[in-house]
């Protein structure tokens, strides 16, 4: 009797979670959207009946058309720079992060070093960077790429440095006992311990890099989706505004639902919570 007992209880949660897992519902996809949807509703009741001035938020059904007008007129062109220079920024600024990083976590000595500096650079908004890049660099692609750069390098920077700093000692300890090198020490422990706060730090560091664009386009730029906004504001053209704003927030989001493929990807082997456990 004690034995069956047992394995009744024993059995029990396996098959609560599995059963959880397996229980219907709505796909979170369709659940991400209900709130966009329900904005996007509400914003047009509330121009067609006159609560909103049109000129103030246009309708979505107008933005809609704005943005079918944009793509018959070089719409797609515009995306394709800002993305490239999203995507040359953040891989520069992130890999001198990832590099940076990784000594300075490695390195308290480095970490006293460099740490403050980085610290205080960080506390620097966007635009305070663009009239020195300007003088620098003058108004080619030069100074947008390299602002890019630096909105993505501290997140990243930051997500190696905690990464590393909170690996567990005692993995460091076990590494020692086997008498690995340094460069196995780093292969083997360090990196997979430290990948889950470095992804989320290239995570934080791709969105801030799509901020960074947009400020280096709406000061210097005949192209891309920053130069939009200034035309929009410039012509008193609320639509062409949102328009913009709207494809840069879809942008956003698929960069981001790419990071959380790569994350899945490398990071299969964690057995973390899911929302689908729940009992």
């Amino acid at each position: 009797m004690p034995s069956t007992s047992a394995t009744i209880i024993a059995d029990t949660p396996a098959k609560t979670v599995t059963a959880s897992r397996q229980r219907p519902g709505i796909p979170r996809v369709l659940l991400g959207l209900i709130l966009p949807f329900a904005l996007i509703l509400l914003a047009e009741i509330s121009v067609s009946r006159g609560w909103i001035a049109a000129n103030h938020l246009p309708a979505p059904s107008e933005i809609f058309n704005t943005i079918a007008h944009l793509a018959q007129q070089g719409l797609l062109a515009h995306i394709g720079i800002s993305s490239a220079r999203v995507a040359a920024g953040f891989i520069a600024g992130a890999t001198l992060a990832i590099v940076t990083g990784s000594l300075v976590g490695l390195s308290t000595r480095l970490e006293a070093i460099l740490d403050p500096s980085f610290q205080a650079l960080r506390a620097i908004p966007s635009l305070a960077w663009v009239p020195l890049l300007l003088l620098w660099l003058g108004i080619d692609e030069a100074p947008k790429l390299v602002l890019i750069a630096i909105g993505a390098f501290f997140p990243v920077y930051m997500g190696v440095v905690s990464g590393i700093r909170g690996v567990d000692r005692r993995l460091i300890e076990v590494g020692k006992l086997y008498h690995l090198s340094t460069a196995a020490m780093i292969r083997r422990i360090l990196l997979p311990a430290a990948l889950p706060a470095i992804i989320t730090g290239l995570r934080n560091g791709l969105s801030l890099a799509w901020m960074f664009m947009v400020a280096a386009e709406l000061i210097a730029a005949s192209q891309g989706l920053g130069y939009l906004l200034t035309d929009g504001r410039e012509t008193s053209r609320a639509d062409i505004v949102l328009a913009a704003i709207a494809i840069l927030a879809v942008l956003g989001k698929s960069s981001d639902w790419l990071m959380q493929k790569l994350e899945t990807h490398f990071l299969a082997w964690r057995d973390t919570y899911q929302h689908g456990n729940r009992t």
